[in-house]
């Protein structure tokens, strides 16, 4: 067996025992390791150069990762600036290695894990997220993963949390949003007490946000309007919209994360008109 192909394929990183199960003799896995093929972290690693440096520091800690690291290995949309320092969860027993850069949680897991695995469980980051982030940002991350790993509120509300902040959190998570972006716009404007439905579907495609009757809100976050193809669908739904009677806002990304008090000001003032209201 190609080793390195091997371990390659399952990530770049795997058990030392997850290769013996294969057939390999420690043998020939001592051979590989000698020429290079790969390399062995701690004493039951065995990493190739394509391994992601997150799983490697958490291998060398004999850890896991955690929190927003974790999230952010999963693909869970993460506000700007929670992921630049590595989280890691380990025995609460554990000695770590000098030189550990990361910030650890020592709290005992909330699900059991398979041995063999570098990333802890999804309720896990939930709750560790819920103790690291402000609740904003938290609910954003947590409604991401409702979205991207079909997590139902009513699964969340089922989760024995062990924390204030986690069970607040699944009051909140409603799993509507179509991005962070929108999660973070709703947060905002639900305190307003206007009425706001998201996807929306409206001439045709769905909108992101519908506050009363009539006022649009359309969120242009980089992954679904970043090609002269997606610009030319959205002013084509706009210009639809608008013969339909409706008011439509465009906000960007920068938009609502670093400007939000002139989101607010436009929003406002279309409040004010009663663009919101129907004839």
């Amino acid at each position: 067996m190609d080793i390195a192909s091997w371990v390659a394929a399952r990530g770049g990183i795997v058990h030392r025992q997850q290769i013996l199960d294969e057939g390999v003799s420690p043998r020939a896995l001592r051979a590989a390791l000698a020429r290079g093929d790969a390399e062995r972290i701690r004493r039951y690693w065995v990493a190739t150069a394509s391994a992601p440096p997150p799983l490697v520091a958490a291998a060398r800690a004999s850890g896991r990762l955690a929190c927003v690291s974790a999230a952010a290995h999963r693909g869970w949309w993460m506000p700007e600036g929670t992921t630049e320092t590595l989280h890691l969860t380990v025995r609460q027993d554990a000695k770590l290695p000098g030189g550990t850069n990361a910030i650890v949680h020592w709290s005992r897991p909330l699900v059991p894990q398979p041995p063999h695995r570098l990333i802890e469980s999804v309720p896990d980051t939930l709750e560790h997220i819920a103790g690291c982030l402000p609740h904003e940002q938290a609910l954003v991350v947590w409604e991401s993963a409702c979205a991207m790993d079909r997590l139902h509120p009513e699964v969340l509300a089922r989760i024995a949390w062990r924390t204030t902040r986690a069970r607040r959190l699944t009051s909140a998570a409603q799993n509507q949003s179509d991005s962070g972006l929108e999660t973070l716009f709703v947060v905002r404007l639900t305190p307003w007490g206007v009425v706001i439905r998201q996807q929306v579907s409206i001439a045709g495609h769905d909108v992101d946000v519908l506050i009363g009757d009539r006022l649009v809100v359309q969120l242009d976050g980089f992954a679904f309007h970043s090609t002269p193809a997606d610009r030319q669908r959205d002013l084509a739904h706009d210009r639809e919209l608008r013969a339909r009677g409706y008011t439509v806002l465009r906000f960007t990304y920068r938009d609502v994360v670093t400007d939000w008090a002139h989101v607010e000001a436009v929003i406002t003032r279309h409040l004010a008109q009663r663009n919101h209201l129907a004839p």
